[in-house]
């Protein structure tokens, strides 16, 4: 069983998170969850990572075919949230799937992108909320303001927010005990310039979110269906405009990172073009240069894994093209 490691800075978050990390529930998700299958090439799932102070979860590290068949290729790597919906809609709870790695060898076969593998982070549900949050952004605001998100409901009885945000942990791990365990159990490039992050809706916020904590890590972030709104009922809600505050100070005319936004324009996907054009606008404003970001709308589309199934292969090329 993972341990949790207190820290006399972190009290109030540890005492929190001990009350959720019991080891029945970490085995449950470490062990019980089903491996997906995926089209070709192989799926390891991780099962001697130290997840610090987080909630344990399964993490699946894709291979793709050519990472077997040339052992003297080194590889990009892609961070990729919401793990279990990547690779087989049979194991997902909506029965919908990104279908990840059929793309990815697609994509790779015709030379599009340079060789990657992927590393998938599977979300823990009830807190995905919490660790997917971005954390600064949310500091920002006024006491009251914040306190009042916290007790949002997502349905009657049910708070958005299962734990106090707690995102910075999250990236932690990623970045100081997740990305080092793979640069050094597997055949890849380890700069930022060959380490990306993706995600879609919450995991959009947490991808851009990782992108500009951690410039030196990711080289690129793509955000699909990003949340903008990041809740789902607030009379004047003030988050759209602290996000767009956070990007306007994170970016600048030297910024290196690469940034994709897309949405679409149907269910939650209805509420994004707006807000969207409120984040292009604040990129602008920064002078961040538009030869690093591009911003996509997909009249039509629907917030499902369906609905980024079928543009997966755009974002990926941003993030990996070849040329």
């Amino acid at each position: 069983m993972t341990q949790i490691k207190a820290q006399p800075a972190r009290l109030k978050t540890k005492l929190i998170m001990c009350l959720l990390l019991c080891g029945t529930l970490i085995s449950h998700l470490c062990n019980a969850s089903p491996v997906p299958k995926v089209a070709a090439g192989e799926l390891v799932r991780l099962d001697k990572l130290d997840f610090g102070d987080i909630q344990a979860r399964p993490v699946d590290v894709w291979l793709p075919p050519n990472y077997l068949s040339q052992p003297n290729t080194r590889f990009d790597v892609l961070y990729v949230h919401d793990g279990q919906m990547q690779f087989d809609a049979s194991v997902s709870w909506n029965r919908q799937a990104w279908e990840l790695d059929d793309t990815a060898i697609e994509l790779m076969e015709s030379g599009k992108v340079r060789p990657f593998i992927v590393v998938a982070i599977h979300n823990t549900e009830a807190l995905r909320h919490s660790e997917y949050f971005p954390q600064k952004p949310f500091k920002s605001l006024p006491n009251a303001t914040q306190t009042k998100l916290l007790e949002a409901e997502r349905s009657a009885g049910v708070k958005l927010f299962a734990a106090p945000l707690y995102s910075d942990l999250y990236l932690d791990f990623i970045v100081r005990r997740l990305k080092p365990y793979i640069d050094q159990h597997f055949r890849v490039n380890t700069t930022a310039e060959h380490t990306f992050i993706m995600g879609s809706s919450m995991g959009g916020l947490i991808s851009m979110y990782a992108a500009l904590e951690y410039p030196d890590v990711f080289g690129a972030a793509a955000c699909l269906s990003t949340h903008w709104p990041g809740v789902f009922s607030e009379p004047d809600n003030p988050l759209p405009a602290a996000f767009a505050d956070y990007l306007g100070s994170k970016l600048s005319p030297t910024s290196k990172t690469r940034l994709y936004f897309d949405h679409g324009d149907a269910t939650l996907d209805a509420l994004y073009p707006p807000l969207q054009a409120q984040m292009d606008n604040s990129m602008r404003k920064s002078g961040y240069p538009e030869t690093l970001w591009e911003s996509r709308y997909f009249k039509g589309a629907d917030h499902t894994e369906t609905a980024w199934a079928e543009r997966l292969a755009i974002p990926l090329q941003f993030l990996l093209s070849s040329h």
